[in-house]
């Protein structure tokens, strides 16, 4: 299992062939990008040299990301990156800039700790197992949990396999959802009154 506090080391060939490390194969600059939404701190260097590449690896993937038009840097704030670097103001724009991204991900993680403790659905009895029937239906539907039809069975508890002829008609464990959907929406009517 991979240490999450120690960063992924990508070491780049001379062939400028990325390499993992960590599971020794290469990767892209997708892949590096992928493993960064995943949370993961990345460090890449030069296998000859030693210098630190991850610098430029992620202004270029960035850069990749602004061609295709997914654009977060509104145009104003390429340009004051541009001028920082021309400026005195160079001395404090690394701070301002971690400031403010450090600032921005507190705040998701405060806002998003808020609506899962403001959630009124969760108060009701057995909303984690709606919970969790709800993420064996996605893992099946993404083919994620190897669920091939029968699937369905372990998310419900007491539930008898359904005979091959009637999963074709209808599948028993989506009778099971639509039956707690409407016992759930009771409750919460009941609740409103």
């Amino acid at each position: 299992m991979p240490d999450e506090k120690k960063p992924l080391l990508i070491k780049r060939y001379a062939s400028r062939r990325l390499y993992n490390t960590e599971t020794s194969d290469y990767v892209t600059l997708e892949d590096i990008a992928g493993f960064i939404r995943d949370g993961r701190e990345i460090q890449i260097v030069d296998l000859k040299s030693g210098d630190d590449l991850t610098r430029q690896y992620l202004l270029q993937i960035v850069a990749e990301h602004e061609s295709r038009g997914e654009s977060v840097l509104p145009v104003g704030v390429l340009m004051d990156l541009v001028r920082s670097y021309t400026t005195q103001a160079n001395s404090m724009m690394p701070q301002f800039l971690q400031m403010s991204f450090d600032a921005l991900r507190d705040g998701q993680s405060k806002m998003m700790e808020k609506m899962t403790k403001a959630n009124p659905m969760a108060q009701l009895p057995g909303f984690e197992a709606l919970q969790a029937q709800q993420e064996a239906f996605l893992k099946a539907m993404t083919g994620q949990g190897g669920a091939t039809g029968t699937g369905w069975d372990a998310m419900q508890p007491g539930a008898k396999p359904a005979a091959k002829a009637e999963a074709k008609e209808e599948d028993p464990g989506l009778d099971a959802i639509k039956k707690q959907l409407a016992e759930l929406q009771a409750k919460l009517s009941k609740m409103d009154k």
